[in-house]
Protein backbone atom coordinates (compact mmCIF):
# COMPACT_ATOMS: atom_id res chain seq x y z
CA UNK A 1 0.00 0.00 0.00
CA UNK A 2 1.12 3.20 -0.70
CA UNK A 3 0.06 7.23 0.81
CA UNK A 4 0.63 9.68 -2.17
CA UNK A 5 0.16 13.68 -1.86
CA UNK A 6 -1.87 14.71 -4.57
CA UNK A 7 -1.06 17.99 -6.72
CA UNK A 8 -4.88 19.01 -7.32
CA UNK A 9 -5.26 21.98 -10.38
CA UNK A 10 -7.06 24.48 -8.22
CA UNK A 11 -10.42 25.58 -8.73
CA UNK A 12 -12.81 28.55 -8.40
CA UNK A 13 -13.53 27.50 -4.63
CA UNK A 14 -9.61 26.10 -3.85
CA UNK A 15 -7.28 28.59 -2.81
CA UNK A 16 -4.18 28.21 -5.27
CA UNK A 17 -1.57 29.57 -2.78
CA UNK A 18 -2.46 26.46 -0.27
CA UNK A 19 -4.57 23.81 -1.76
CA UNK A 20 -5.30 22.32 1.78
CA UNK A 21 -6.20 25.38 3.43
CA UNK A 22 -9.53 23.76 4.32
CA UNK A 23 -8.75 20.56 4.88
CA UNK A 24 -8.39 17.18 3.26
CA UNK A 25 -10.00 14.06 3.02
CA UNK A 26 -8.19 10.41 2.58
CA UNK A 27 -9.53 8.93 -0.63
CA UNK A 28 -9.09 5.11 -0.92
CA UNK A 29 -8.30 3.16 -4.22
CA UNK A 30 -8.46 -0.54 -5.01
CA UNK A 31 -5.65 -0.85 -7.09
CA UNK A 32 -6.05 -4.68 -7.68
CA UNK A 33 -4.30 -7.94 -6.66
CA UNK A 34 -4.38 -6.29 -2.84
CA UNK A 35 -2.90 -3.21 -3.37
CA UNK A 36 -4.50 -0.10 -2.44
CA UNK A 37 -3.54 3.64 -3.09
CA UNK A 38 -4.00 6.41 -0.12
CA UNK A 39 -4.55 9.98 -1.67
CA UNK A 40 -4.81 12.85 0.59
CA UNK A 41 -7.08 14.90 -1.37
CA UNK A 42 -7.56 18.76 -0.70
CA UNK A 43 -11.53 19.97 0.70
CA UNK A 44 -13.33 22.50 -1.49
CA UNK A 45 -15.26 25.14 -0.13
CA UNK A 46 -18.79 23.27 -0.45
CA UNK A 47 -16.98 20.38 1.43
CA UNK A 48 -17.52 22.26 4.38
CA UNK A 49 -21.03 22.67 3.89
CA UNK A 50 -21.56 19.11 3.05
CA UNK A 51 -18.77 16.86 4.51
CA UNK A 52 -17.67 13.30 4.40
CA UNK A 53 -16.95 10.57 7.20
CA UNK A 54 -13.34 11.07 7.78
CA UNK A 55 -12.51 14.78 6.59
CA UNK A 56 -9.92 16.75 8.36
CA UNK A 57 -11.75 20.39 8.86
CA UNK A 58 -9.25 22.99 9.79
CA UNK A 59 -10.61 25.72 12.03
CA UNK A 60 -8.87 28.74 13.73
CA UNK A 61 -8.62 29.07 17.53
CA UNK A 62 -11.18 31.62 18.27
CA UNK A 63 -13.24 28.90 16.20
CA UNK A 64 -12.32 26.13 18.47
CA UNK A 65 -12.05 28.08 21.89
CA UNK A 66 -15.66 29.22 21.45
CA UNK A 67 -17.40 25.85 20.44
CA UNK A 68 -15.46 24.32 23.26
CA UNK A 69 -17.10 26.88 25.80
CA UNK A 70 -20.92 26.36 24.52
CA UNK A 71 -20.60 22.15 24.14
CA UNK A 72 -19.22 22.18 28.16
CA UNK A 73 -22.42 24.74 29.15
CA UNK A 74 -24.60 22.66 27.26
CA UNK A 75 -23.62 19.29 28.33
CA UNK A 76 -23.71 21.08 32.17
CA UNK A 77 -27.76 22.09 31.03
CA UNK A 78 -28.35 18.63 29.82
CA UNK A 79 -26.62 16.46 32.34
CA UNK A 80 -29.53 15.16 34.25
CA UNK A 81 -30.90 14.49 31.29
CA UNK A 82 -30.29 11.04 30.19
CA UNK A 83 -31.59 10.91 26.72
CA UNK A 84 -30.00 14.51 25.56
CA UNK A 85 -26.86 14.42 23.79
CA UNK A 86 -24.43 16.98 23.15
CA UNK A 87 -22.69 16.61 19.94
CA UNK A 88 -19.73 18.73 18.63
CA UNK A 89 -18.39 18.11 15.03
CA UNK A 90 -20.53 15.36 13.88
CA UNK A 91 -21.84 14.64 10.91
CA UNK A 92 -25.63 14.45 10.62
CA UNK A 93 -28.00 12.87 7.58
CA UNK A 94 -31.06 14.17 7.12
CA UNK A 95 -34.41 12.03 6.93
CA UNK A 96 -35.20 15.24 4.11
CA UNK A 97 -34.94 14.56 0.37
CA UNK A 98 -31.99 15.50 -1.42
CA UNK A 99 -30.81 17.35 1.67
CA UNK A 100 -27.66 16.41 1.90
CA UNK A 101 -25.64 15.72 5.48
CA UNK A 102 -24.37 18.89 7.26
CA UNK A 103 -21.50 18.75 10.37
CA UNK A 104 -23.03 21.14 12.85
CA UNK A 105 -20.15 22.90 15.40
CA UNK A 106 -23.25 22.09 17.94
CA UNK A 107 -26.23 20.11 18.14
CA UNK A 108 -28.58 19.93 21.12
CA UNK A 109 -30.71 16.26 20.88
CA UNK A 110 -33.62 15.14 23.18
CA UNK A 111 -35.31 11.93 22.95
CA UNK A 112 -32.32 9.77 22.01
CA UNK A 113 -33.24 6.08 22.91
CA UNK A 114 -29.60 4.62 22.37
CA UNK A 115 -26.32 6.27 22.89
CA UNK A 116 -23.76 5.41 20.42
CA UNK A 117 -20.29 6.66 18.81
CA UNK A 118 -21.51 8.54 16.30
CA UNK A 119 -19.34 9.37 13.37
CA UNK A 120 -22.63 10.59 11.45
CA UNK A 121 -26.24 11.46 13.79
CA UNK A 122 -28.76 9.46 11.27
CA UNK A 123 -32.01 11.43 11.54
CA UNK A 124 -34.11 8.30 10.22
CA UNK A 125 -32.21 5.72 12.14
CA UNK A 126 -32.12 7.35 15.61
CA UNK A 127 -36.27 8.71 15.28
CA UNK A 128 -35.22 12.38 16.57
CA UNK A 129 -33.18 15.44 15.43
CA UNK A 130 -31.39 18.10 16.93
CA UNK A 131 -33.55 20.44 19.01
CA UNK A 132 -30.93 22.99 18.92
CA UNK A 133 -27.84 23.69 16.23
CA UNK A 134 -25.49 25.97 16.87
CA UNK A 135 -23.08 27.39 14.25
CA UNK A 136 -19.65 29.47 15.25
CA UNK A 137 -18.43 31.33 11.90
CA UNK A 138 -15.31 31.52 9.99
CA UNK A 139 -14.11 33.82 7.55
CA UNK A 140 -13.98 30.81 4.55
CA UNK A 141 -17.85 29.72 6.04
CA UNK A 142 -19.39 32.18 6.93
CA UNK A 143 -21.93 32.61 4.16
CA UNK A 144 -22.68 29.08 4.50
CA UNK A 145 -23.95 29.81 8.35
CA UNK A 146 -25.55 32.98 7.45
CA UNK A 147 -27.79 31.99 4.56
CA UNK A 148 -27.63 28.67 3.20
CA UNK A 149 -27.66 26.63 6.38
CA UNK A 150 -30.82 29.10 7.65
CA UNK A 151 -33.07 27.74 4.81
CA UNK A 152 -31.65 23.90 4.85
CA UNK A 153 -31.78 23.82 9.00
CA UNK A 154 -35.57 24.90 8.46
CA UNK A 155 -36.00 22.29 5.83
CA UNK A 156 -34.89 19.68 7.92
CA UNK A 157 -37.04 21.07 10.65
CA UNK A 158 -34.74 21.65 13.64
CA UNK A 159 -37.00 24.05 16.46
CA UNK A 160 -34.05 26.61 16.90
CA UNK A 161 -30.69 27.92 15.13
CA UNK A 162 -28.23 29.62 16.75
CA UNK A 163 -25.48 31.60 14.67
CA UNK A 164 -22.20 33.16 16.60
CA UNK A 165 -21.10 35.33 13.94
CA UNK A 166 -17.59 36.29 14.27
CA UNK A 167 -16.76 38.78 12.16
CA UNK A 168 -14.33 42.42 11.72
CA UNK A 169 -15.84 45.25 11.29
CA UNK A 170 -13.55 48.10 10.14
CA UNK A 171 -10.74 46.34 11.07
CA UNK A 172 -11.54 45.38 14.50
CA UNK A 173 -13.56 41.78 15.41
CA UNK A 174 -17.01 42.14 16.19
CA UNK A 175 -19.07 39.04 17.81
CA UNK A 176 -22.75 38.97 17.46
CA UNK A 177 -25.30 36.07 18.16
CA UNK A 178 -28.17 35.42 15.55
CA UNK A 179 -31.27 33.43 15.86
CA UNK A 180 -33.60 31.26 14.19
CA UNK A 181 -36.98 29.47 16.28
CA UNK A 182 -39.20 27.28 14.06
CA UNK A 183 -42.87 29.11 14.02
CA UNK A 184 -45.45 27.04 12.22
CA UNK A 185 -43.75 25.75 8.99
CA UNK A 186 -41.19 28.53 8.86
CA UNK A 187 -38.46 30.22 10.44
CA UNK A 188 -38.60 33.57 12.17
CA UNK A 189 -35.87 35.65 13.64
CA UNK A 190 -35.63 35.27 17.31
CA UNK A 191 -36.31 38.65 19.47
CA UNK A 192 -33.46 39.90 21.83
CA UNK A 193 -33.82 41.78 24.85
CA UNK A 194 -33.01 44.71 26.19
CA UNK A 195 -29.19 43.03 25.93
CA UNK A 196 -29.18 41.44 22.92
CA UNK A 197 -29.65 38.23 24.43
CA UNK A 198 -31.50 35.25 23.33
CA UNK A 199 -33.26 33.25 25.40
CA UNK A 200 -32.72 29.13 24.64
CA UNK A 201 -35.76 27.82 25.97
CA UNK A 202 -34.81 23.83 25.83
CA UNK A 203 -31.55 24.90 27.92
CA UNK A 204 -33.21 27.36 30.29
CA UNK A 205 -30.03 29.77 29.23
CA UNK A 206 -29.34 33.22 27.67
CA UNK A 207 -26.62 33.35 25.35
CA UNK A 208 -25.72 36.26 24.15
CA UNK A 209 -22.51 39.42 23.63
CA UNK A 210 -20.47 40.47 26.91
CA UNK A 211 -17.20 42.18 26.29
CA UNK A 212 -17.36 41.74 22.99
CA UNK A 213 -17.56 37.71 23.26
CA UNK A 214 -19.98 35.04 23.95
CA UNK A 215 -21.09 33.94 26.83
CA UNK A 216 -24.21 32.22 28.63
CA UNK A 217 -26.25 33.12 31.09
CA UNK A 218 -28.27 31.63 33.84
CA UNK A 219 -32.06 32.74 34.51
CA UNK A 220 -30.99 35.45 37.03
CA UNK A 221 -28.51 36.59 34.50
CA UNK A 222 -25.23 35.76 35.79
CA UNK A 223 -22.36 34.69 33.16
CA UNK A 224 -21.97 30.42 32.86
CA UNK A 225 -18.14 29.63 33.21
CA UNK A 226 -16.39 27.39 31.20
CA UNK A 227 -14.86 24.12 32.43
CA UNK A 228 -11.47 26.00 32.76
CA UNK A 229 -13.32 28.43 35.28
CA UNK A 230 -14.97 26.18 37.03
CA UNK A 231 -11.69 24.00 38.02
CA UNK A 232 -10.23 27.33 38.76
CA UNK A 233 -13.28 27.94 41.02
CA UNK A 234 -12.91 24.62 42.43
CA UNK A 235 -9.07 24.79 43.40
CA UNK A 236 -9.56 28.24 45.13
CA UNK A 237 -12.58 26.94 46.99
CA UNK A 238 -10.29 24.05 48.02
CA UNK A 239 -7.45 27.02 49.12
CA UNK A 240 -10.06 28.43 51.51
CA UNK A 241 -11.42 25.41 53.12
CA UNK A 242 -7.36 24.45 53.47
CA UNK A 243 -6.91 28.02 55.05
CA UNK A 244 -9.88 27.91 56.85
CA UNK A 245 -9.13 24.21 58.44
CA UNK A 246 -5.46 25.24 58.73
CA UNK A 247 -6.64 28.56 61.04
CA UNK A 248 -8.88 26.41 63.08
CA UNK A 249 -6.44 23.89 63.66
CA UNK A 250 -4.11 26.69 64.94
CA UNK A 251 -7.19 28.65 67.09
CA UNK A 252 -8.23 25.41 68.41
CA UNK A 253 -4.62 24.80 69.91
CA UNK A 254 -4.28 27.63 71.03
CA UNK A 255 -7.12 27.72 72.97
CA UNK A 256 -5.87 24.50 74.07
CA UNK A 257 -2.43 26.18 74.97
CA UNK A 258 -4.44 28.50 76.75
CA UNK A 259 -6.94 26.22 78.84
CA UNK A 260 -3.52 23.72 79.84
CA UNK A 261 -1.86 27.25 81.14
CA UNK A 262 -4.85 28.19 83.17
CA UNK A 263 -5.44 24.69 84.73
CA UNK A 264 -1.30 25.02 85.52
CA UNK A 265 -1.99 27.88 87.09
CA UNK A 266 -5.25 26.99 88.79
CA UNK A 267 -3.21 23.70 90.52
CA UNK A 268 -0.33 26.04 91.50
CA UNK A 269 -2.59 28.19 93.14
CA UNK A 270 -4.35 25.70 94.90
CA UNK A 271 -0.99 23.51 96.00
CA UNK A 272 0.14 27.24 97.14
CA UNK A 273 -2.86 28.12 99.06
CA UNK A 274 -2.70 24.74 100.22
CA UNK A 275 0.76 24.90 101.40
CA UNK A 276 -0.50 28.16 103.37
CA UNK A 277 -3.08 26.94 105.20
CA UNK A 278 -1.08 24.16 106.45
CA UNK A 279 1.80 26.45 107.75
CA UNK A 280 -0.85 28.71 109.25
CA UNK A 281 -2.35 25.41 111.15
CA UNK A 282 1.04 24.42 112.36
CA UNK A 283 2.17 28.13 113.32
CA UNK A 284 -0.78 28.05 114.99
CA UNK A 285 -0.08 24.45 116.66
CA UNK A 286 2.87 25.52 117.42
CA UNK A 287 1.85 29.20 119.33
CA UNK A 288 -0.45 26.68 120.97
CA UNK A 289 1.99 24.24 122.24
CA UNK A 290 4.51 27.23 123.15
CA UNK A 291 1.32 28.86 125.77
CA UNK A 292 1.30 25.22 127.18
CA UNK A 293 4.80 24.89 127.81
CA UNK A 294 4.97 28.35 129.38
CA UNK A 295 1.97 27.89 131.59
CA UNK A 296 3.62 24.51 132.59
CA UNK A 297 6.87 26.71 133.13
CA UNK A 298 5.22 29.31 136.02
CA UNK A 299 3.13 26.60 138.02
CA UNK A 300 6.28 24.85 138.41
CA UNK A 301 8.08 28.02 139.49
CA UNK A 302 4.86 28.64 141.58
CA UNK A 303 4.12 31.48 139.76
CA UNK A 304 0.45 31.30 138.67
Amino acid sequence: MTTTLSNPTPSADMPAEDPFRYGWRIVRRDLGDGYFDEELVPLRLIDLLHPEEGDQVLCNYDHQRRVRYLTNVFLARTADRPDAVVLSDVRIAWDVPDLRPHGPDIMVIFGVQTIRNWSTFDVAREGVRPTLIVEVTSPETRRFDLYEKVDHYDLAGVPFYVIVDAFERRGQPVVRVVGYERAGTAYRTMTPDERGWLWLEPLQVWIGVQENEVYCFDEQGRRMGDYADLVEMVIESEERVAEALAEAKAQARARMDAEARAEAEARARAEAEARAAAEAEARAATEARLRELEAELRRLRGEG
